[in-house]
């Protein structure tokens, strides 16, 4: 499985220990945030592009479109759901939508919930899982049950099901090719997403400028 890794999950993970613990078991971390592009770079790392999860979305979807695979959806509400599956079979119409799965708007699934989605998973073994309830909620969540969950891959991929369903329009490729992709997202749902531009990104970019007067 990947985690999407961006300054906010960084400074999430700085107070939440099992979030940490998630993101670093995780197969693949994706570099979903500019400022992890330029992180890399002051630092001497290797990472030169930005790849997002909606990336990670159209990429593994056209696989699974060419291979005739399949793909099970976790998350969001009832009516995206079905705004996707429309969709889907407009755009990859080789792919085997096994089902979807709307869970309970809840801080945490009871183990019978839980117990509920897994059996909906496996019953019908996709190839891949999509999940979208948030992080650090969905990173948890992989976290906790990928030893239960019989698919050959799981994303937790956040705001990509209300990107993908029209639900939430996404910014321009011009604003995502300057690295501004979360400006107009601010404006849309700023209740939602000033934490993260306000708090995260600053804690980010201290952290950042700690290691690079220290040398580390």
């Amino acid at each position: 499985w990947f985690a999407c890794m961006n300054p906010h999950s960084y400074a999430v993970a700085k107070k939440d220990s099992l979030f940490s613990e998630a993101l670093l078991a995780a197969d693949w971390r994706i570099p979903d945030g500019v400022g992890i592009v330029i992180g890399s770079k002051l630092t001497g790392g290797h990472i030169r592009k930005r790849i997002t999860g909606y990336d990670m979305f159209v990429e593994v979807n056209q696989l699974l479109d060419r291979t005739g695979g399949s793909a099970f959806f976790l998350g969001s509400s009832t009516p995206v759901l079905a705004k996707i599956a429309t969709r889907m079979a407009n755009d990859y119409p080789n792919i085997r939508i096994t089902g979807m799965y709307s869970p309970p708007f809840v801080a945490s699934l009871s183990q019978a919930e839980n117990n509920k989605i897994l059996a909906e998973i496996n019953n019908s073994k996709p190839d891949v899982l999509w999940v979208a309830m948030s992080a650090p909620k969905q990173e948890k969540w992989i976290y906790e049950n990928i030893d239960q969950i019989q698919a050959r891959l799981a994303g937790p991929i956040g705001a990509v099901f209300d990107f993908y369903s029209g639900e939430i329009v996404r910014s321009s490729k011009t604003f995502q090719a300057l690295g501004l992709e979360w400006l107009p997202r601010l404006v849309q749902e700023p209740k939602r997403l000033w934490r993260r531009m306000f708090i995260s990104a600053p804690i980010f970019l201290g952290d950042l400028i700690k290691r690079l007067v220290s040398g580390r």
